[in-house]
Order: structure tokens, then sequence, then C-alpha cells
């Protein structure tokens, strides 16, 4: 990482997971050891663990950038990635945490999920989240709106590593308007928001 990457929230920009950002992601997930344990962000799209290797979890999700199936909003200062938020559709991410639970009251498919947030080590409380966030939303808005649908950890009453907090904090939701719509674990929850069509 160069010095640029130290600046404040004024300075960050948003631009999407594609084949040009591919490489600043890449550096970034290569820092951080694979990203826990070497999922490259793929943890959402299939199962991951016993029988994959972090070098096939990156060379699908290169494959998946290359063919436009994932979509991230990557959070820059300059030309380092610090972090970035994993949104897409019910069909692009169908693994998500405390699935059984979450299936179990389950009325109705949102049109978007927010499945990951993830910021570089030393990267941290620098509104890299609140960032990624602004910039999935806003891309969900430009492609169309719709219910989308996040799985954050509430924090309120403990203290949480932020290398547990890959659902996001509850906080961050609730900043953009999200709504609490039911529990599906002891800290994290199902939120919603409505986006308009840009």
């Amino acid at each position: 990482m160069s010095n640029n990457a130290t600046g404040d929230a004024a300075s960050l920009a948003v631009r999407l997971l594609d084949t040009d950002t591919w490489p600043a992601f890449a550096r970034l997930v290569e820092a951080n050891n694979g990203v826990w344990g070497g999922c490259w962000c793929m943890g959402f799209h299939v199962r991951v663990g016993k029988g994959r290797t972090p070098q096939q979890n990156r060379a699908e999700k290169e494959q998946r950038v290359r063919q436009g199936r994932t979509h991230s909003a990557l959070v820059f200062a300059g030309d380092d990635c610090l972090g970035w938020c994993q949104f897409g559709s019910p069909a692009e991410l169908p693994e998500i945490k405390s699935k059984r639970k979450y299936e179990k009251d389950l009325t109705v498919l949102p049109d978007w999920r927010i499945t990951c947030f993830f910021t570089g080590k030393g990267l941290r409380k620098r509104g890299v989240a609140h960032a990624a966030l602004g910039g999935a939303l806003a891309e969900i808005a430009r492609q169309g709106g719709g219910t989308v649908e996040g799985y954050p950890e509430e924090t309120d009453d403990r203290s949480v590593s932020g290398s547990f907090l890959h659902t996001g904090p509850m906080a961050v939701f609730e900043n953009h308007g999200f709504t609490r719509v039911r529990q599906i674990s002891p800290h994290r929850w199902v939120v919603t928001l409505t986006i308009a069509p840009a």
C-alpha cells in the first residue's frame, strides 16, 4: 500500500469491481492472506472450505469478474483499494450466514443482497464500510433499484473484532436507512431497504 492509502473519508472514491479494478482488488486480497483463509470473497457465491483451495477461489472469482457475474463496490484512496462491499441478486449470492433460520421464516426473496464487507488490515475506522455500502446502493439504484437485504451483526452490547464483522456492523446499515426485520442468530439480523431506480 502506498502512503495515499491513509486518506480520510472525504478523499475516498468508490469504483465497481470489474476487469479494470481487478488488479487493485487482487492486491488487497493478497496483502490480507486471501481474506479469511483464502476465501477471495467467494463464500457467498459457493460453499467454501473443505475441498476448495485459495487458488481455486481466486481463479473462480476472477472468472466471475470477467463474466460480470459478481458485484462489489470497491473503496479507493488514490490507486489503492482499501476495502469493499459485495452485493448481488440471491441467484448470484445464494450462500448466506444463518441460512437455515433465514429460510425458516422466509416469505419472499429480496431483489438484492448485501452479503459481505472487507477492509484491509490497518485501514479500518476510516469510513470504508460506510462508503462501500453507499456505493453499492447507488449502483443498485442505477440498475433499477428494488428490495435490498443485509445480514449485519449487532454490536451495541458487546465488543467485536472488526475481522468478525464480515456481514457488516448494524450501525452502518442503519445509517443508510435499513430497517430491522427479523433476527436469525443471537447477534445477526435481516435488515431491508427499498431503493428507487436512479
